[in-house]
Formats: C-alpha cells, sequence, structure tokens
C-alpha cells in the first residue's frame, strides 16, 4: 500500500477513506436524502473507483437525526440520542449501496452494530476483501459506541483498513483561518499539521480523531465535495486540492 508521500510520487492512491456527514445526502438547508444528491454521491464516488482507488465510505447521519442537539435538550440520554444517531447512518447507508448497485458499483453495507437484516457486521479483515475484490464498503453506524463521533470512526477506520489517506468531504475547498462564509478575510491553509490543528482548535473535525490520525501519520485532506471529480483529481495524484494535514 502506497504511503501519502509515495502516492506524490507515483500519482496514485491505492485506498482511500471517504468521510461523508449527513448533510450531503440533503438539499442545503434540509433534512432526509435528496435523489440529487444521493446521485451526485455515487457519481463521484464511481468516478474515483474507475480511476483504480479501492474505496470505504463512512457515512454520517445528521440530515436524519441530530442526536447531540437531542442530548442538549434533555430528554434522552445522550448514550441513547448517540445510538439513534447510528442508525440514522444506517439510512444513509442502505440509501447509498442501493444508488451505487443502480449506477453499476458493487457495494456492501457493513455496520458497526448488528443489523443482520440490511447490513453485515463489521469485521475488518471481510471489509478488506471486499475492497480487494474492487466493492466499494460502506461503513455504517459510527463505532457502534455512543460518545463517539463519526469523524473518530472515518479515523479508526481508515487505520484499521490501512488506508492511504483520509479524505473529509465538506461544503468549501479546504481548511480556513476562520468561516468564509461570515469573514471576508478568512484565508485558506494549503498545508497544515496536526498540531496547528489540534492547538488551533479549528473546529473542522474532531479533535480525538485528529489526536489519532496524528498518532499514526495518517494523511487527512478536507476538501470541496461539491466540486466534480474532486475524489477522483486526488486519487490520480493532482495537487492543490482541499487543505491537506500531516507532520
Amino acid at each position: 500500500m502506497a504511503t501519502a508521500s509515495e502516492a506524490k510520487t507515483t500519482g496514485k492512491l491505492e485506498r482511500v477513506l471517504l468521510k461523508l456527514s449527513g448533510e450531503a445526502f440533503c438539499a442545503p438547508g434540509g433534512f432526509g436524502i435528496d435523489p440529487e444528491s444521493l446521485a451526485l454521491i455515487a457519481g463521484e464516488i464511481k468516478g474515483a473507483l474507475a480511476a483504480g482507488a479501492q474505496i470505504a465510505v463512512v457515512v454520517g447521519g445528521g440530515n436524519i437525526i441530530r442526536g447531540a442537539e437531542l442530548a442538549r435538550a434533555g430528554d434522552i440520554q445522550q448514550a441513547s440520542a448517540d445510538y439513534m444517531g447510528m442508525l440514522g447512518t444506517v439510512i444513509n447507508g442502505v440509501a447509498l449501496k442501493e444508488k451505487l448497485e443502480t449506477v453499476g458499483v458493487e457495494s456492501r453495507l457493513m455496520s458497526a452494530i448488528e443489523i443482520r437484516a440490511v447490513a453485515e457486521p463489521f469485521i475488518r479483515g471481510r471489509a478488506i476483501r471486499h475492497l480487494e475484490k474492487g466493492r466499494v464498503v460502506i461503513l455504517a453506524a459510527g463505532t457502534g459506541n455512543p460518545f463517539f463521533t463519526t469523524d473518530t470512526c472515518a479515523a479508526l477506520r481508515a487505520r484499521e483498513l490501512d488506508c492511504d489517506i483520509l479524505m473529509k468531504a465538506t461544503k468549501v475547498d479546504g481548511v480556513y483561518t476562520s468561516d468564509p462564509k461570515v469573514d471576508a478575510s478568512a484565508t485558506k491553509y494549503e498545508r497544515l499539521s496536526y498540531r496547528e490543528a489540534i492547538n488551533g482548535r479549528l473546529r473542522f473535525m474532531d479533535l480525538t480523531a485528529l489526536a489519532m490520525c496524528e498518532e499514526r501519520g495518517l494523511p487527512v485532506l478536507v476538501f470541496d465535495f461539491w466540486q466534480p471529480g474532486n475524489i477522483r483529481r486526488v486519487v490520480e495524484g493532482e495537487p492543490g486540492i482541499g487543505t491537506l494535514l500531516g507532520g
């Protein structure tokens, strides 16, 4: 498996983990699953797969239910609210699997909580075997434990599956000094070290996830998912996309 530095030399990444938030599945400002958004996701994954990458996808569930908000309201214990959020990710995972199949991409949905009627249990060796066979592996239900975000799940699964890079899809083209939507003077980081991101509390990713990536030197790319072809370009080694974290 190529490392990130080797990938820059060879011009190719072999295995990537794509982290999609639940918001990627719905129209801006909405909830539920938007057919156009779902088609966009499937098309982008298909394009990257055609470029020769093995692809695992961790899905969020905020478009279905926001467990953290329920917990903050005080009516539901956080552990229960987190499990509700995990079920939301399973709904997104089922939708993505079905859409990928309709566009000719073989895929498998794996869940960290047992729900055999709709998903395989997550088993590391089996997931790697699916990837090696050219299947997209969709990873739902987070880590299977409350109190952990899907960002942390993405960092964990990327390490477990020996991925070259963790690609975090966002609505902007990288990490900025401040929110570019409200601060016209905000500037984009082309590269960041893990320490700069953690100490600066830049809030584009869960700090636990960043610390886990730092521990094993796993590169993280924060990029604009809505720019067509970005995943494929990264897989093919094209520089200058998003913000790269590492070192």
